[in-house]
């Protein structure tokens, strides 16, 4: 059985592509941290459009706990293989950088780039015995650009950025793709403190996208449609740049 893996899975962006793939037809792993009752209603969600989920739970930055649980899960189901990875867990910390603190550094950096390793570590070489795969990771218009305030969130970006077409050299002759989805703004918790009348006029399209419309990006991605496209920085961010 062909699986999803989701990190940051329970809301937002992360749900939203744990739906769309699984209208794709897989079946999909669901990681999410510390909110279970949003990662439960994923599932729920996941599972009436007729395939299976499951929820694991981990931190993304804590290496041995991705180590345990992922590798529990791999000796569980010894039939199963886990297809897509997408690297969507982030955190964001923002400050100057003149008043950042060593705490909004380290735990944006260690989130986003340090799971980026700790999660693609444990997978990818079963990814490699199966021949064929998808690795898709979430980065940010701030990791091509920078924003004031995110010098923090722009680093771990910008890094997961350059580790996705250093990877996808690697492992291309195995028939896997990786590559990265750059959001610009999205409507999600992550953007609840931002106001979008004062920076929509500053966005061609007028307004900030939905989570839904980076899944179907992310959908494109992971399908059959998509098998000759890799290490790319795809953009979708309504033309701000």
């Amino acid at each position: 059985m062909k699986y999803a893996l989701v990190t940051g899975g329970s809301r937002g962006i992360g749900r939203a592509v744990s739906l769309k793939l699984a209208d794709q037809g897989f079946n999909i792993l669901i990681n999410y941290h510390s909110n279970e009752s949003a990662a439960s209603e994923t599932k729920q969600l996941v599972e009436q459009k007729g395939v299976k989920a499951a929820l694991l739970k981990f931190d993304v930055s804590n290496r041995e706990a991705v180590r345990e649980v992922l590798t529990g899960w791999y000796a569980a189901n010894t039939d199963h293989t886990i297809d897509v990875l997408v690297n969507n867990s982030g955190i964001r910390k923002d400050n100057l950088m003149i008043w950042m603190q060593d705490q909004e550094w380290d735990s944006v950096i260690n989130t986003s780039l340090g799971g980026f390793y700790n999660v693609t570590k444990q997978v990818l070489p079963e990814i490699i015995k199966g021949k064929s795969g998808r690795i898709i990771n979430i980065v940010s218009l701030s990791g091509l650009k920078g924003l004031p305030g995110q010098t923090n969130y722009s680093a771990a970006k910008a890094a997961v950025i350059g580790a996705t077409k250093a990877l996808a050299q690697e492992v291309g002759r195995r028939n896997i793709t990786v590559n990265a989805v750059a959001p610009g703004f999205i409507k999600t918790e992550m953007t609840e403190g931002i106001d979008e009348k004062e920076y929509k006029a500053n966005i061609p399209l007028r307004r900030f996208g939905t989570a839904e419309e980076v899944a179907e990006l992310v959908g494109f991605l992971a399908s059959p449609a998509a098998s000759y496209i890799t290490g790319e920085v795809i953009s979708i961010n309504g033309g701000l740049y």
